[in-house]
């Protein structure tokens, strides 16, 4: 396969590679972190939108939805108790993030993911045996735990073990995982709502042990990063000899040079979290932050989360908006794996800013169809709901082959060793943070803002084009350990970011 390369001091520096077996394993395992995510992701909305789960465990809205005539078609499902069911496990896994950060930086990157497994098998357990609501959401903060766990580990872990060349290839395996895990979930709600007795959601809400399995029993076959060795137990000789591993090749002199300086820069810093603060980590912190907030208000946890709600609301039945969120699913997977096979040629740029325009067209043409043929008690006509889903399509793929894996890949790339996990955590918690806020809220702004909605995340999807184009420099091909480069000839990132020197730490003149 071929060398990865980067620029150092105006010349090439080769790190000797290519893609082999033993890789490509370790990353497929670790990506399969993704798939607990993605399903909680499926889950939570398809089974909300079944009517004997209504009934057990929501009544109220239950009633709303049959028999409340006068309601409005955007407000039959505003229940802060129902969308607590789903915002409960971001806030966990915004708390659990901070903790996986302390595990993943002392213990290691296969520790974290193991823990993460570990926690999402017994939200399983709890949620499928639920009789009451308590029983439903402590079983969600289980499953926030570990998802917070294995989001903060996995894109860490297969950011350092991939080949730089192909690192955007294998990191955007974890939001293929993602988009696999919501389709599983969606084709499960499709077919336990046909289940005659009401108790179809309780395999939904229980299958979730399947990816939680899968994850454990493979934890324990993945070996440790280079870079984590070398951090935690400055073993050389161990992290070289897994370097050789995964390069398939002798010759990793080069990288792991770059390896062990950046472990003793980090053994200079005690606080990450205090540390990443600094002027010289200004740009990484500022997309720590931007990017995942950005992700969330694209508008896909509407999507996500409330497409068989959302199908509901223009009028489809129980089952044909959960086919429809089939449909999505499918559409979601397969622009994924597209991205994975132009990440590394296009760039990490050019697919957020098309991915940018074409959820923002998407997502105006349905507030507008919304707006004009959706009224409060009426319902769409077929032509015009199969044209919403068509469109829901169209943004979904748009979403899945630019802030849907790139959101998850560069804040993993960017930072160097020493804030790695730290930086990490930022990136996750603010993802959980807004993933929570937008959860929480939803259905009540569904019934506020009615179609204005889509027109709402349509301005964001421009603002973020906007940003990207502006700030973000492109990382493609760039080695990890030397990526604070981009940000010396970045534009805009230059003029704060001066050359520093790492043993003083203070600004060059």
């Amino acid at each position: 396969m071929a060398v990865g390369e980067a620029i150092e001091n105006g010349g090439t520096c080769r790190y000797n590679g290519r893609i082999t077996p033993f890789v490509v394993f370790a990353c497929a395992v670790a990506a399969t972190g993704g798939i607990i995510f993605g399903y909680d992701i499926g889950i939570s909305g398809g089974v909300t939108s079944m009517e004997p789960f209504l009934k057990k465990f929501f009544p109220k809205v239950y009633d709303k939805m049959r028999e409340d005539t006068k309601l409005s078609n955007y407000c039959k499902f505003d229940s802060q108790l129902l969308t607590l069911f789903t915002s409960s496990l971001y806030i966990a896994g915004l708390v659990a993030s901070f903790f996986a950060s302390s595990v993943t930086r002392y213990f290691g990157r296969q520790p974290s993911i193991l823990a993460g497994g570990a926690a999402f098998l017994a939200g399983s357990a709890l949620g499928g045996a639920a009789s009451n609501v308590a029983m439903l959401i402590i079983g969600r903060v289980l499953l926030g735990i570990g998802v917070g766990f294995a989001n903060q580990s996995v894109p860490l872990y297969i950011s350092e073990m991939a080949p730089p060349r192909h690192r955007g290839f294998f990191n955007s395996g974890f939001e293929l995982c993602i988009g696999i895990g919501v389709l599983f979930a969606n084709l499960i709600n499709y077919g336990t709502e046909k289940i005659e007795g009401g108790w179809g959601w309780r395999i939904s809400l229980a299958m979730a042990a399947v990816p939680g399995t899968i994850l454990i029993f493979g934890a324990f076959f993945l070996p440790e990063t280079p870079n984590s060795l070398i951090q935690r137990s400055s073993d050389i000789d161990k992290a070289k000899s897994m370097l050789r591993r995964i390069r398939g090749t002798d010759d990793v002199q080069a990288e792991l040079d770059d390896l062990v300086k950046a472990s003793l820069i980090s053994k200079t810093v005690r606080h990450p979290f205090r540390n990443i603060i600094k002027r010289k980590y200004r740009p990484q912190l500022v997309m720590s932050i931007a990017i995942p907030f950005f992700q969330i208000v694209t508008g896909i946890n509407v999507i996500s989360f409330y497409a068989p709600v959302l199908f509901r609301t223009i009028g489809l039945g129980e089952s044909a908006s959960l086919l429809s969120a089939v449909i999505t699913g499918v559409v979601g997977a397969v622009s994924i794996f597209i991205c994975m096979l132009l990440v590394d040629k296009l760039g990490r740029r050019k697919l957020f800013m098309i991915g940018g325009l074409q959820m923002l067209a998407a997502q105006l043409m349905v507030g507008g169809i919304m707006a004009a043929k959706l009224g409060d008690h009426s319902e769409i006509s077929k032509p015009y709901a199969y044209l919403v889903i068509v469109l829901v399509c169209i943004y979904v793929a748009g979403f899945c082959w630019s802030w849907g894996p790139l959101g998850w890949l560069v804040p993993s790339e960017i930072f160097p060793l020493e804030i790695r996990s730290a930086g990490q955590s930022i990136t996750v918690a603010v993802g959980f943070l807004f993933t929570y806020l937008v959860a929480q809220t939803f259905l009540s702004m569904l019934c506020h803002f009615k179609s204005g909605l889509f027109f709402f995340f349509g301005g964001w999807a421009a603002i973020m084009t906007v940003f990207v184009h502006l700030f973000l420099p492109e990382t493609k091909n760039v080695p990890i350990e030397q990526m604070d480069k981009i940000w010396r000839e970045h534009w805009f990132w230059k003029k704060i970011v001066a050359e520093i020197d790492v043993k003083t730490d203070k600004i060059e003149a």
